[in-house]
């Protein structure tokens, strides 16, 4: 191992990388965004909050503008088969990666589905097929696709309220989501809504999303990228950093090996605790990527309050890269109600700075504060 780092300078470190120890600027939200990774988007509200808890001048519906009218962000499933928002000029790159899922492909997913792989390949060259630059709702393109297919059943397969059909679709680009109808989502081609074009080859691809990990959420362990990435074991993700070469390095984080970009090492070993506060929603990256064992970043007695069940994240109050409690809020007729549980007595600069970014929350929706602590 090349270094022994201590958790204070890796938290310090991490909270730099993730642009939670200061807000960027607001022209600044695309490149944020890919730079951590991409937000989490099963909750519009909650992909909209991350990106709050690290942009200065975001306003309501910005993301929504970046994805619908300027086009600078796509969403689609990504990494653990979960809705994300990422760069739309990255698209090709995180394409690729996503591209060497085979998880679907296997006798396990296909017959707890209830398809062949044949039936598989025919419906997602169906999907390719019918989808342009104008967004079909989910049961009109599971019209097109049985009409194409010549099989309604097949067709009908889309209709699945989980999108465990779509997935692989959007695995192999050849969907993402478009605007809403209504209260309708509807799907377009990347190629035609986005103007995407073809990543890398999907191995080197892959290399480019294990480098932007490490650099965000680096020193990391192998299980732990591969909880983050999935569907991948431990040892396939060892395997990814190794394939790094000389970028990626081991380490010693608590006297347990990580990996970490070795261009970084210096700048994690200097990196200091700021005394950083945030808010932090739900299913915010940050608290994806976090280790779940480590108590120098989660007690072990407050997990179950962070790490729900049904892969439910708790919105977190994070100082200094632990967290120290969760959150919730509630606006009701011009006031925003926060409410603050700390596991245990914060210190008062901690306070202050939570209190600090409770009115900022306020200020973004444009609401009077009512905050406590309980």
């Amino acid at each position: 191992m090349s270094a022994e780092l201590g958790w204070p300078s890796v938290l310090a470190h991490r909270m730099e990388r993730q642009r939670l120890t200061a807000r960027r600027p607001r022209e600044e939200l695309t490149a944020v965004t890919g730079a951590i990774g991409g937000l989490q988007a099963q909750s519009a509200s909650a992909a909209e909050l991350a990106a709050w808890a690290r942009i200065d001048g975001l306003r309501p519906g910005d993301l929504d503008r970046e994805l619908w009218e300027r086009r600078t962000l796509v969403k689609t499933w990504a990494m653990r088969g979960t809705l994300h928002l990422l760069p739309a000029n990255e698209y090709g790159v995180w394409q690729a990666a996503l591209d060497t899922f085979d998880h679907y492909l296997k006798g396990a997913w296909l017959r707890g589905f209830s398809i062949t792989r044949e039936e598989l390949e025919t419906l997602l060259d169906g999907v390719r097929g019918a989808l342009g630059g104008e967004g079909l709702t989910r049961d009109e393109l599971a019209e097109a696709v049985a009409a194409a297919s010549g099989s309604p059943e097949l067709g009908g397969k889309l209709r699945d309220s989980w999108g465990a059909y779509l997935k692989p679709a959007s695995f192999r680009g050849a969907l993402c989501f478009g605007p809403n109808r209504g209260r309708n989502v509807t799907f377009v081609s990347p190629q035609a809504w986005l103007g995407a074009s073809p990543g890398p080859p999907p191995e080197e691809a892959l290399d480019a999303v294990t480098r932007r990990y490490l650099d965000a959420c680096g020193p990391a362990t192998a299980a732990e990228y591969s909880r983050w990435w999935g569907p991948r074991r431990p040892p396939q993700a060892l395997r990814r950093f190794r394939a790094l070469g000389a970028e990626a390095v081991e380490v010693a984080v608590g006297g347990e090996p990580h990996w970490a970009l070795a261009s970084s090492v210096e700048a994690i070993a200097r990196a200091a605790p700021r005394r950083a506060v945030r808010l932090l929603p739900a299913f915010d990256p940050y608290v994806i990527a976090s280790p779940r064992d480590e108590p120098a970043v989660l007690a072990p007695e407050f997990k179950a309050r962070v790490h729900r069940p049904q892969g439910w994240i708790s919105p977190v109050l994070l100082v200094d890269g632990r967290s120290e409690g969760v959150w919730r809020h509630e606006r009701k007729g011009g006031r925003l109600e926060v409410r603050v549980e700390p596991f245990a007595e914060p210190p008062a600069w901690a306070r202050e700075g939570a209190e600090a970014d409770a009115e900022r929350l306020a200020a973004f929706y444009g609401e009077t504060l009512a905050f406590s602590w309980g």
